[in-house]
């Protein structure tokens, strides 16, 4: 039995970051919408209810059904959860005098409290809350305040029940993984058992007794994911998986037979398929970003789709989905609109007629990393930064040719390799050469050039969220730029993105 806590999302930016957080203490978690989630059982340590953007007052707020957890298993209320429960315990929820975003310091803690044992006084905690609870039901004590919110948390006589109005998953909260460790492992009773080495064998041994001797396809595309659920699945079943790595066109300078040559040495059972022509007709005349997504997955789903068939008999198609694509794709007032459909789940069209695996639909990007580092991946793929589903062609801003193409992927190969040869590449999250639309005037020699604009980017993250742009060195860019200009015919001007997420994205389409 797999202790697990679970996580009530009322659609707060932060949910995912609660679950990371308690995975870090070696604890499953799972986030469900908060009107949809699965029946209590003896596998469930614990609820925690998110925030939210919504306030407990306005009349079309989320209000989650607790009559089989409250008072029956461990409960905590973050921020908008803590005042739902102080609200509708009979408490009064009111709008802030003093409105509370950011840094704020607890003036007081109570030591004896399970939840807040261990904290010190003048703990910095992170605030973002509009609405305040001013006076707390009978039988609610006050555990934590600051000097301007006095119910900064509460626990709820003769239960395990607690909420507080701040926020212990970021990193500005610097005792909040104290906190949380009180409440998943202290009063939960969680054993911490959930770890990399488990969670393989423990999927190794599912996917043998699921799949049994059934053939098995999957599409690589040279990232992570996918290769990270590749090798799980090899475990499990060895040559009933058959692995489809397509070279669309829109990959890096030599990286298909670089990545496939790295399959083949793992003894993945793979076959690469040179579609290139194909995907440049499919592009042709497409410069809208939207529009060229859907044309590449189109077009890749139909070469899948006819490789596919070349292989008799086969029963399940695997996809390397990871779990924030998973909850986006059944988020019920949750923490965020699709900007841009690029996710695994859902993308494949039902005449496929195959049964779906997916291994890591349970992990954080962060989680397959090490889970593929325990499975003994090479650096080259564990470690790159992310790279877009649709590659270049999203970097290529306008239409995609054939010569676009060469010119990014030489002006990226300049860039990428520079960040190695002067050990910058691990000290960023990730980097991108973008080609612009745009032709400029220069001077090579004694002639005059009118040719392209390439922008250089790079940025700092944890889970690409939020993103901010990194301070690469004057005298790098320098190089690089003097490179790029030098080597690639085609390109006259190189720039420097410094725009953070948001309010820019990462990508530039």
């Amino acid at each position: 039995m797999q202790e697990t806590i679970l996580i009530l999302d009322f659609g707060s930016q932060y949910t995912q970051l609660i679950a990371r957080r308690v995975r870090e203490l070696n604890v499953y978690c799972e986030i469900h919408p908060f009107n949809h989630f699965p029946a209590i059982n003896e596998s469930i340590k614990g609820v925690i209810l998110s925030g939210s953007p919504f306030s407990v007052r306005d009349p079309q707020s989320p209000v989650p059904d607790l009559e089989g957890i409250r008072g029956k298993i461990p409960l905590l209320g973050v921020c908008y959860g803590a005042q739902f429960l102080a609200l509708h315990g009979g408490g009064n929820v009111e709008p802030s005098s003093t409105r509370e975003y950011g840094r704020a310091n607890l003036a007081y803690i109570d030591g004896n409290c399970p939840l807040t044992r261990n904290m010190t006084s003048g703990s910095q905690v992170w605030m973002s809350h509009g609405d305040t609870i001013l006076n707390l039901p009978a039988g609610f004590d006050i555990i934590a305040s600051t000097a301007d919110v006095s119910v900064g948390g509460f626990h709820i006589q003769h239960e395990q029940t607690y909420g507080i109005q701040f926020h212990p998953e970021v990193y500005h909260s610097t005792e909040g993984m104290v906190l949380l460790k009180n409440f998943v492992v202290n009063i939960c009773g969680c054993h911490q058992s959930w770890t990399p080495d488990s969670f393989i064998e423990s999927s190794i041994s599912a996917l043998r007794a699921k799949l049994g001797i059934d053939k098995v396809v999957l599409g690589l595309s040279g990232g992570v994911d996918s290769s990270v659920a590749a090798i799980l699945l090899h475990k499990a079943i060895g040559s009933n998986l058959y692995c489809i790595f397509v070279d669309n066109g829109l990959l890096r300078k030599n990286e298909f037979n670089k990545v496939l040559h790295s399959y083949h040495d793992l003894g993945l059972n793979v076959k690469g398929v040179d579609a290139k022509a194909q995907f440049y007709k499919a592009l042709e005349g497409i410069s809208e970003p939207e529009l060229k997504r859907k044309a590449i997955g189109n077009t890749f789903i139909e070469v899948f789709d006819q490789e596919a068939h070349h292989i008799e008999g086969v029963s399940w198609l695997a996809q390397g989905t990871i779990y924030p694509d998973v909850i986006e794709s059944v988020s019920v007032k949750g923490p965020s609109a699709t900007i841009k459909s690029h996710h695994n789940v859902g993308g494949l069209p039902d005449f496929m007629k195959l049964k779906v695996v997916e291994p890591l639909n349970t992990l954080f990007k962060d989680e397959v990393r090490i889970i593929g580092r325990q499975l003994g991946l090479p650096s080259m793929i564990i470690d790159r930064h992310p790279f877009p589903g649709p590659g270049l062609g999203i970097r290529i801003l306008g239409e995609i040719t054939p010569e676009k193409v060469r010119i990014l992927q030489e002006v990226d190969e300049i860039y990428v390799d520079g960040l190695f040869q002067n050990e910058l590449y691990d000290k960023v999250w990730q980097a991108a050469a973008v080609l612009l639309p745009v032709q400029s005037v220069g001077v090579m020699g004694d002639e005059r050039t009118y040719e392209n604009v390439v922008a250089l980017r790079a940025v700092n993250s944890t889970d690409g969220m939020t993103a901010d742009w990194s301070r690469l060195p004057y005298d790098f860019l320098a190089k690089v730029s003097n490179d790029i200009i030098n080597k690639v015919k085609g390109v006259n001007r190189v720039v420097y993105d410094i725009s953070s997420k948001p309010p820019a994205t990462i990508e530039w389409e």
